[in-house]
């Protein structure tokens, strides 16, 4: 039986060459993604910036909407086409979108560690980055497919994203990585579908990673929301996974609810099987000395070490 742990944790991304929380307050947030500084709106910084000055080279303005809209005023020196990053061997393309991000999400970078070192635990310490070890691992709404690559160096990757256009930057990113031939199927497919149809084939897997979004529509104009959708799917993806199986994990933004909750929607899909389940926040330290954790999302995770 799973064991439930009450006490929330705090899973923090202090950042890295590629990116860096130099400031924060007032309701944003002041990030460096290589050479480009960038000001976007952050609602739970509450507190006040240290620096007097925040110079960038753009900024995003939210709309009078609740729901996200607005727009960037970016300097001529950020680059049309992007600019290339990288964490660890994982290369890829940062580049402002109409959705506030720069098609990546830095605060993931702590999740990819967790997953690799549950998978590390599974395969042992000499994988040899060819992707050729004997995992099998789920991502779904993969977005960019850096998560993606980092699993792949455990073995095969499934990705799982609606939006061609994710799958098709995924792809580049691979390519841009010199990843391109990993054993990772790119499908761009509704998730709860795409999952239902593996229950039914009695697929299983050794970890699965769920990033949904809070309203989103698949590539048939299937409707996504959250608080309603999220049960069956965890329910569906506690069916593909074992007693043999590394981990789940779970991220929800942008919602008012408790890790608490899906906790608690983990317990109940997944109490069964042996190992642990945790909660909290995911979290960025700011820069420099004292530097603040601003939290970006809250998460449920359920691992399996033996």
């Amino acid at each position: 039986m799973a064991t439930l742990i009450q006490q929330p944790v705090v899973m923090e991304c202090a950042g890295w060459d590629a990116y860096r929380l130099l400031d924060s307050g007032s309701g944003r947030k002041y990030e460096a993604f290589g050479e480009h500084s960038f000001i976007r709106p952050e609602p739970q910084a509450l507190w006040q910036p240290r620096m007097a000055d925040w110079p960038a080279s753009g900024e995003f303005i939210p709309g009078s909407d609740e729901d996200g809209g607005g727009r960037w005023n970016l300097a001529p020196s950020v680059p049309d086409d992007g600019w290339e990053l990288s964490w660890n061997d994982v290369r890829f393309t940062a580049l402002p979108t109409p959705f506030r991000h720069l098609q990546f999400f830095p605060d993931m970078s702590a999740v990819w560690d967790w997953m690799r070192a549950q998978l590390k635990g599974k395969c042992g310490d000499d994988r040899n980055g060819a992707g050729d070890r004997n995992a099998e691992t789920l991502n779904m709404f993969g977005y960019t497919g850096l998560g993606s690559l980092a699993l792949s160096d455990y073995g095969r990757v499934t990705h799982v994203d609606a939006s061609k256009k994710s799958v098709a930057q995924a792809r580049e990113n691979a390519a841009l990585s010199g990843m391109e031939d990993r054993p990772i199927r790119w499908l761009v497919d509704d998730a709860a579908k795409f999952t239902a149809r593996e229950v039914r084939r009695e697929r299983r897997y050794d970890g699965i990673i769920l990033d949904p979004p809070k309203f989103g529509r698949g590539p048939k104009n299937e409707t996504w929301r959250l608080e309603e959708s999220l049960p069956d799917l965890i329910g569906d993806c506690a069916k593909l996974l074992d007693d043999k199986s590394a981990f789940l994990f779970l991220t929800v933004y942008a919602v008012r609810m408790s890790s608490l909750s899906i906790a608690g929607l983990l317990n109940e899909a997944l109490g069964d099987l042996p190992g642990t389940i945790e909660h909290g926040d995911l979290a960025v330290r700011e820069e420099g000395e004292g530097g603040r954790l601003l939290p970006t999302a809250i998460f449920a995770r359920w691992s399996n070490p033996g």
